[in-house]
């Protein structure tokens, strides 16, 4: 059974994060495109559950949501 890790996200470099910032195995170094499972937690945190297709091994991601606010009168 493949061991589980949980880490809490930094700061996305990019403003647009979708497409960047996947992670990697920390096993066998793979590549992940998608996460498995992902859950509405709270206060506008996701988890989103990560299993390397390769070995198994699985890990958990937290990342913590910014409001956007549209400006419509300019």
């Amino acid at each position: 059974m493949p061991a589980i890790a949980e880490f809490l996200s930094t700061a996305a470099s990019n403003p647009y994060p979708r497409g960047s910032d996947l992670p990697t195995c920390a096993v066998c170094a793979d590549s992940m495109v998608a996460a498995e499972a992902s859950a509405y937690l709270h206060d506008n945190v996701i988890s989103y559950l990560w299993t390397c297709d390769t070995c198994g091994y699985g890990f958990v991601t937290k990342h913590a949501l910014r409001r956007f606010a549209c400006d419509w009168a300019a």
